[in-house]
């Protein structure tokens, strides 16, 4: 378990993480969301000792990370997958690793083989690609066997089979009891893999809910419907709960009503739709809605 508590730091002037608290809980993927600038990964750093907050603490299994005996075997961490000894080949990069904790060298095989980096090992890491960097990080993350992971992009250069692979990975570790602290800018690939959701923006948490029902929260759904008497239909179904965008000619999205009673509605005035499609709202709709207001660096729309 990790806890946060007013958990603070500054950078000078800069406040980079403003008063946060939260549980990350075992037997739950985490999902750790928010703009660029957020404090995400001040926030991640804090959690392993390598930023000292300005207030507030943070433990790792009720203790802080420096204050742990092992760890390697405690917590398993992918703050910058670049951070290894380029000259050093993989195998050798991860014995070394090993070495400071008394890990046997037969799990720095099983990591090899477990992140599929076994036809790379005997390579220098700094001739690695970004996707095999990443694979050969979460192999020194997982070095230790530890209850507590926490990963930052994972996915990040990664091939869709090593993205499906983490996915599936970081589940079952769950699944097992551990506590798993996960961030990315996938939102899609987030929807599919985390269980919670803890969402910064400027430095202060701005949710922390389970998915779904975060998801509840800031999203409505919509029916998609398309009609060549469609004026008719919006005339008839119009209410103050309803709102309605229209997209193209004959073609507009509804909320405020499902797509069954729209279809019987448009059925008993016989009016003919020819296209009638539920919308739900996503992870990426609730996380724009969020953070609207707290995104640094803003690009231009294109008309």
């Amino acid at each position: 378990m990790i806890v946060a508590e007013n958990l603070s730091k500054s950078f000078g002037a800069k406040r980079a993480v403003a008063d946060v608290s939260f549980t990350v809980q075992p037997g739950k993927v985490t999902g750790f969301l928010g703009p660029n600038g957020a404090g995400k990964s001040t926030t991640m750093r804090m959690i392993v000792g390598l930023d000292r907050p300005t207030g507030g603490r943070v433990t790792v299994n009720g203790r802080p990370y420096a204050q742990l005996r092992s760890p390697l075997t405690e917590v398993g961490v992918l703050l910058d997958a670049k951070a290894v000894h380029t000259g050093r080949t993989a195998r050798n990069h991860l014995r070394a690793m090993a070495a400071t904790h008394g890990i046997p060298r037969t799990r720095v095989d099983e990591v090899i083989e477990l992140t599929g980096i076994g036809s790379v090992a005997g390579k220098r890491a700094g001739k690695f690609s970004l996707g095999m960097g990443q694979r050969l990080g979460i192999a020194a993350a997982l070095l230790g066997d530890p209850h507590t992971l926490i990963l930052d992009e994972p996915v990040n250069g990664l091939d869709p089979e090593g993205v499906r692979w983490v996915r599936q990975f970081v589940r079952h570790l769950a699944a097992e009891g551990r506590t798993v602290l996960l961030s990315s800018h996938l939102m899609s690939e987030m929807a599919q893999t985390a269980d919670h959701v803890i969402v910064l923006g400027r430095g202060q948490v701005l949710a922390d809910a389970d998915l779904s029902a975060l998801v509840r929260a800031w999203t409505s759904n919509a029916v998609v419907v398309r009609s060549p008497r469609l004026s008719e239909l919006v005339a008839a179904v119009s209410g103050p709960d309803i709102t309605v965008t229209a997209s193209e000619p004959g073609m507009a999205e509804i909320t405020g009503i499902t797509a069954p009673a729209l279809g019987d509605l448009a059925a008993s005035l016989g009016i003919p739709v020819h296209e009638l499609t539920s919308r739900s709202g996503s992870l990426e709709d609730a996380y724009l809605a969020l953070t609207g207001d707290s995104v640094e660096y803003k690009t231009k729309e294109i008309a």
